[in-house]
């Protein structure tokens, strides 16, 4: 069930961390577009209609879409076979138009059967991707562009040997601009009164004292003084043409070349299977558990890229680095999405100057905490908790998404979780059935014999349709295994939703080891445990019963 959200509610918060996200997402931005070979102001425009239009249209509370690392290759390739940026612009629009129908068309559903081990895994290898690639930057080494998440260089050097490299270009100023960026935003996080001054995010004030020191050093010709190179490099308009002349539409005429379908639809593809891994990802980091719906985001990224193509703009997705800075930054709606993207568009049009003084080692100590609570060592004793069946899945994506790419690493992990649910249950089926029921009644969930990921899809949206203020049993007593994944919707849906909304919950037959207790207004104290294998039914009975809650 869908709430109509008021995106002013939450606007002190939202707006640190907007602002958080913007100053991750400008050079970003322009380290994306210089890595596509194309006009460093298409990287700006996409990230402004994926902060204002994306952010806008979609149901996501905590993803951030703008453009994607993900796709320079793709770009690139078209970009230098098109020998024309107007004509590659078309395949973007083309791409949007079909991540519209696929929207209509209900793709997006396919998200639901992304394991969550498969999920943290990924998230867990960005992570480390972003610390990786960010360590250079932070020494003040900027060989390797920014947004750059290949562990393989031009060079044939990788990520690990890359960090050697750094000894031999380490530029002190950027070291110590570093040092004091990292004592601040870890004292924003730690010290009481400073984690209270909501409205000043940490990175602000990290970037507004990075760019002072680095002013003084300047002026003073200390060799710890930052060169051009090192700061962001943001393109200067210097005149109404000159601002004009960025603004590079589609060439309509070719949409009779076969290749710019060929391209297009490439896009479409990637873009979408990037924003439905990264939409999931967002709802698990999301703390109030709020689910996005993945039809709506498809729409919503389709009319996103057909606006970036009209404007010029590079195509986009939902992206996990933005996201996690967005959701780190403590944002509440999507409402720090769109004032990241209306930053930009401002920033961009009224101060280049102020932000081409930033050094891109601030931003790095940023990101290098981003990546840290994605990666965090007790994600990783989670799962070696959980299991083998748990574990090798979710170290599997990692080292993958690390190693390749995140397609690569998230296809792996689902194949290595399906090789399980069939080796255990190759021959059990599954049924689902769900009845209409009016007010009053007592909604019952009976889970079957064995419930597993599988299963996901049909359970998550049942809870989701569950009105407020409901009475609702579910009941396991013919449950011998239940998936981690739906443990964890059962217990969002219990600890969070559930007291929200005045959702009265009673749990039967589940097993001690489970751990899901009752709330406090249910008598019986009820607990779950076990992952599972693959599921057999998941029953909601019409029943209108008299039981005590």
């Amino acid at each position: 069930m869908t709430k109509k959200i008021n995106l002013f509610a939450n606007l002190k918060s939202d707006f640190a961390s907007g602002l958080v996200v913007f100053l991750v997402a400008l050079p970003l931005c322009l380290g994306i577009a210089m890595a596509s070979g194309a006009p460093l102001f298409s990287g700006i425009i996409a990230g402004v209609i994926g902060g204002i239009v994306v952010g806008y249209l979609s149901q996501s509370h905590i993803s951030v879409s703008g453009p994607a690392a993900g796709l320079t290759a793709i770009v690139l390739t078209a970009i230098t076979d098109f020998g024309a940026f107007d004509v590659f612009l078309l395949s973007v629009f083309i791409a949007g138009v079909i991540q519209l129908a696929l929207g209509f068309l209900k793709a997006g559903s396919i998200s639901n059967y992304f394991p969550t081990n498969v999920i943290e895994g990924m998230l867990a290898g960005i992570g480390i991707i972003i610390i990786l690639k960010q360590i250079p930057h932070a020494f003040g080494y900027d060989a390797d562009f920014e947004g750059d998440q290949a562990f393989v260089q031009n060079d044939g050097s990788n990520s690990f040997s890359f960090l050697f490299d750094v000894i031999n270009h380490i530029q002190l100023g950027a070291v110590v601009i570093s040092l004091i960026s990292l004592v601040i935003l870890i004292s924003w996080d730690k010290v009481p009164f400073l984690k209270r001054l909501k409205l000043v995010p940490g990175a602000l004030v990290a970037v507004i004292l990075g760019v002072v020191l680095n002013e003084f050093f300047t002026s003073s010709g200390s060799s710890l003084a930052i060169g051009k190179e090192h700061l962001v490099s943001l393109p200067v308009p210097k005149s109404f043409e000159d601002f004009k002349s960025i603004i590079i539409t589609p060439n309509f005429a070719a949409v009779t070349n076969p290749q710019v379908w060929v391209v297009g639809i490439t896009i479409a593809i990637v873009a979408s299977i990037e924003t439905l891994l990264c939409i999931e990802a967002s709802d698990r980091m999301d703390v109030q558990k709020r689910y996005t719906n993945t039809n709506v985001e498809l729409k919503a990224q389709g009319l996103g890229n057909m606006a970036s193509a009209l404007l010029g703009g590079l195509p986009m997705t939902s992206v996990v680095v933005r996201s996690s800075a967005n959701n780190n930054a403590g944002a509440k709606s999507k409402m720090s999405t769109i004032i990241h993207g209306v930053l930009l568009l401002i920033s961009v049009l009224s101060i280049p100057v102020v932000l081409n003084k930033i050094p891109l080692a601030t931003l790095a100590t940023v990101l290098i905490l981003v990546g840290y609570k994605l990666a965090k060592p007790a994600t990783f004793m989670h799962f070696w908790e959980k299991g083998k069946y748990q574990f090798i899945p979710f170290i599997a994506t990692l080292v993958f998404v690390v190693a390749t790419d995140l397609l690569k690493g998230v296809a792996l992990g689902i194949i290595i979780s399906i090789i399980f649910v069939l080796r255990g249950n190759l021959k059990r089926a599954y049924n689902f059935k769900k009845e209409e029921y009016e007010d009053g009644d007592i909604i019952h969930i009976d889970l079957a014999q064995e419930v597993s990921f599988l299963n996901k899809a049909a359970i998550k949206q049942t809870l989701n349709d569950i009105p407020e203020n409901s009475k609702v049993i579910i009941n396991a007593h013919d449950t011998e295994y239940i998936a981690h994944d739906v443990l964890d919707l059962i217990r969002e849906f219990k600890e969070t939703r559930a007291i929200d909304e005045n959702i009265k919950v009673k749990l039967k037959g589940f097993k001690e080891a489970y751990e899901l207790e009752n709330t406090p207004e249910n008598n019986n104290h009820v607990s779950i445990e076990h992952y599972y294998d693959v599921a057999k039914r998941a029953l909601v009975k019409k029943q209108e019963v008299k039981e005590d809650f």
